[in-house]
């Protein structure tokens, strides 16, 4: 069985340095680093008085871990306007929270080395947990500084709808 049906001649599984996110229709600039998609389901152990001495197992509750995104801090506000729809210091009593748009659903897109969309995922109900503007400074440092938002979700699907990219061999010009 071969892991790529368009393609059955790739072996290589794809890399993981070229994705792109989009919430509001728009691609989020800069976006260079993202945690895992990851799901857990709790373990339920039971068994009837009259079974071995052993328990039976069944899935119980199902929980989405949260998903970090990191960047270089630019002028790109995104990340501080989402942030803020969940708490805006100084907004005044009663609009600290806009709950009518503090979730948002967004879209995480994987692509092959060629650049073409290979995977898409859906990420339902978003909002920011976690906003940090500004990393820890240090003027003895040549580092980049990080902005970096902690999203909690409801869920997510893989989007079926993206299939597998017929990639073509590269053609030197004549």
């Amino acid at each position: 069985m071969t892991q790529f049906s368009v393609n059955p001649g790739r072996f290589d599984p794809y890399k993981n340095f070229k994705f792109r996110v989009k919430w509001d229709g728009r691609y989020v600039a800069g976006v260079s680093r993202m945690s895992a998609l990851r799901r857990v389901t709790e373990v339920l152990e039971h068994r009837e008085g009259g079974d071995p001495s052993i328990s039976r197992r069944s899935p119980g509750r199902t929980r989405y871990e949260p998903i970090t995104l990191e960047r270089g801090i630019t002028h790109d506000t995104e990340f501080e306007r989402w942030a803020n729809k969940v708490w805006n210091f100084g907004s005044g009593l009663g609009t600290e929270v806009s709950l009518k748009d503090f979730r948002k659903d967004i879209l995480i897109e994987l692509y092959n080395e060629a650049g073409q969309k290979a995977i898409a995922y859906k990420v339902y109900r978003c909002w920011v947990s976690e906003y940090q503007a500004l990393p820890e400074l240090d003027a003895n440092s040549s580092a980049i500084a990080i902005q970096r938002i902690v999203l909690q979700n409801e869920g997510w699907e893989r989007d079926y709808e993206v299939q597998e990219p017929a990639e073509e061999s590269f053609v030197e010009p004549a």
